[in-house]
């Protein structure tokens, strides 16, 4: 019985050690948790030609009307 009762002391002082270290260590900081990256394919189309080329054809008339 007296083990038992020794075994049970000393479990609770080892589990009240163990609970008490992280405020030695400082002050508790929380988990670093990055955002997940998103990924967008990008649209195969001509709607990004259609600016130049009629920018294009405006010079090609001012040059053309001198």
């Amino acid at each position: 019985m007296k083990k038992i009762a020794l075994a049970a002391a000393l479990s609770m002082a080892a589990t009240s050690a163990f609970a008490d270290s992280h405020s030695k260590m400082g002050k508790y900081s929380e988990p670093v948790i990055e955002p997940p990256v998103i990924v967008e394919e990008t649209k195969k189309g001509t709607a990004g030609l259609i600016v130049p080329i009629m920018l294009l054809l405006v010079v090609a008339a001012a040059v053309a009307a001198r």
